[in-house]
């Protein structure tokens, strides 16, 4: 052999990495200012992301509405309705079911919410008068009357009037604003539905061609489990909006519109919102009367037991099962970045990343024996 192959070639990449290292030392000012645009590009991208966080929240919700939609359109076009008349008869129904809600159901809860403020102080102070409060032994009313003490106190204060007409126009104008944003979002929505094929296609045409199948797979199970879980999610809530407030019909408390509302949007969080709810609707049914609280406590809570084992495999059935504590947390972070909208899409963003890790990252390790 020669002497030139038995000598090796020192490597080139550790050479080149220390003199790397000594001109960062030996240029500390451009190394700096190079690093100062860095942080302030940074901060420039972020606070463009910031100044466009409403759009891209409108964005995703509409991304979502319409992967909750397209299984209905698909369910059209399966009994031979072109694609494009599935998407009008869709939006049709939709656009009918939010004139319902504006003309027969926003009014009374309006006018529910004004009686609601205004009840508030008469029935603390008719507590001590209830029948079953002298039924109470005295160290439990004295106990109870300072708690009500405190409580008439603080809502009689100016700075909770205060807060409560600021909270009330508040309201009024975020109304308003959900009213320019719901156009936004219909738009958006009505776009993405109707290219939502195309846009799969050219997505899919990004991978290698050997993977392309296994992704279009992939792809349409995710969709299909985001619209599930949406579509499930919504319906699930409007059955225990409807329960409410035939129950409060039916043992004749106050404020059923009202309820109906509130059990409906809390109801959103999965799992765990029905028994939220049943603390809420139970201590406000309270101030009417502790026998029909009681009635009404058995009665919710037989709904939940039936909404939990008969009502919700039906609907729920091609979503992703997900653990409890995975769904408690999800709620958790969706509610803390995107209110309501966060929570209703916690959920089938959960569920779609525990698909991908089931069905691409779990094989893949189980692969690695060595």
């Amino acid at each position: 052999m020669s002497d030139d192959a038995e000598v090796s070639p020192e490597p080139a990449a550790p050479r080149r990495s220390i003199l790397g290292v000594r001109a960062v030392f030996e240029r500390p000012l451009v190394s700096g200012f190079l690093a100062t645009v860095g942080v302030l590009g940074a901060l420039l991208l972020g606070s463009a992301v910031a100044s466009i966080a409403t759009i891209l929240l409108y964005i995703v919700l509409a991304m979502f509405l319409a992967l909750a939609l397209d299984p209905i359109v698909r369910l059209l076009e399966r009994r031979r309705v072109k694609r494009p008349a599935g998407i009008a008869i869709v939006f049709g129904c939709f656009a009918l079911l939010c004139a319902a809600f504006l003309i027969w159901v926003l009014p009374p809860v309006l006018a529910q919410v004004g009686e609601f403020i205004e009840a508030i102080p008469r029935a603390i102070a008719g507590v001590p008068e209830a029948e079953w409060f002298t039924r109470l032994a005295p160290d439990t009313q004295a106990a109870l009357l300072a708690a009500l003490d405190q409580l008439a106190a603080w809502v009689s204060a100016p700075s909770t009037l205060a807060a409560l007409s600021g909270g009330l126009l508040g309201v009024a104008v975020a109304f308003v604003g959900g009213i320019t944003a719901s156009f936004i979002v219909v738009a958006l929505t009505l776009y993405f539905l109707a290219s939502l094929e195309g846009t799969k296609r050219a997505f899919y045409a990004l991978a290698p061609a050997r993977s392309r199948a296994r992704l279009a797979d992939l792809t349409e199970r995710i969709t299909a489990s985001v619209g599930s879980a949406l579509v499930g999610s919504v319906t699930l809530s409007a059955l225990n909006a409807a329960a409410v407030f035939l129950l409060h019909l039916a043992i004749g408390l106050p404020f059923p519109a009202l309820m109906a509302v509130i059990a409906f949007v809390i109801t959103l969080i999965p799992l765990f919102g029905s028994v939220i709810f049943l603390i809420i609707g139970t201590g406000v049914a309270l101030f009417s009367s502790p026998t029909q609280a009681l009635i009404f406590a058995i009665c919710y809570l037989i709904y939940i037991q039936l909404e939990s084992y008969v009502l919700s495999p039906r609907v729920m059935n091609r979503a992703v099962a997900i653990p409890a504590a995975l769904v408690l947390i999800a709620a958790l972070v969706g509610g803390t970045l995107g209110g309501v909208i966060g929570v209703l899409v916690a959920l089938p963003v959960t569920a779609s990343i525990l698909l991908i890790i089931r069905e691409v990252v779990v094989p893949r390790q189980n692969l690695k024996v060595s």
